[in-house]
């Protein structure tokens, strides 16, 4: 049996505007898995923003081991660093914010400037949501016609769900489940139909525990 490695990070990607004296700031949040990944999203809002004052960055990979921050222009240590501690913060890995400003005419001043880029990186993150990823296992379940009734309505009952269904001559169902669970689903299984039905493990894969709404 596998261990459960659960991470949390973004369970979307989002994006929040405030305005601080007459400065919009524009925070944009999502789940990256690569540095790659992460420069994409920096460049893509770089186009999309090229006329805007700032486009200051700070993402997070593998658990911390990587964390990167640009302050694109602004004072030294007045937005990367404070977007990137507001990642910290956050207990997530694995994503990245950009934050665009465009400047209105007021200078917010360097207390003002850290307030300002670590609020929009909190309502981008808040916007897009935290979510915790574990390690599921995706059971293959092969079954008649009518211990298929019986085991469906079981399923949740195990936090599981029906990912998909085939019917052919018997019914094949694939499940997803948690990795913890799944020795007893399969016990169940087994039990339920009088050993008619079977259960096997698959594949592994990683999946959101519970998706926040």
């Amino acid at each position: 049996m596998r261990e459960n490695t659960d991470r949390r990070t973004l369970a979307r990607r989002a994006s929040a505007e405030m305005t601080e004296r007459k400065s919009v700031f524009i925070g944009t949040a999502a789940p990256v898995t690569s540095e790659e990944e992460a420069r994409a999203l920096i460049e893509e809002m770089r186009r999309e923003y090229h006329d805007a004052t700032h486009n200051v960055y700070a993402y997070i990979l593998n658990g911390g081991a990587v964390a990167r921050y640009s302050d694109d222009g602004e004072p030294q240590g007045t937005a990367g660093v404070p977007v990137l501690n507001v990642l910290k913060m956050s207990g997530a890995t694995d994503l990245c914010v950009v934050v665009t400003r465009y400047f209105g005419g007021i200078l917010l001043g360097a207390g003002g400037l850290v307030r300002a880029y670590s609020a929009a990186a909190k309502l981008a993150i808040d916007t897009a949501g935290i979510v915790t990823m574990t390690d599921f296992a995706v059971l293959t379940i092969r079954c008649s016609y009518s211990d298929y009734q019986k085991l469906t309505v079981q399923l949740p009952k195990y936090g599981a769900t029906e990912d998909s269904t085939e019917f052919l001559s018997d019914v094949t169902v694939t499940a997803g489940i948690e990795n913890s669970r799944a020795p007893a689903l399969i016990a169940a299984v087994s039990e339920l139909t009088n050993g008619r039905a079977s259960a096997q493990i698959t594949a592994h894969e990683e999946r959101a525990a519970e998706m926040p709404v």
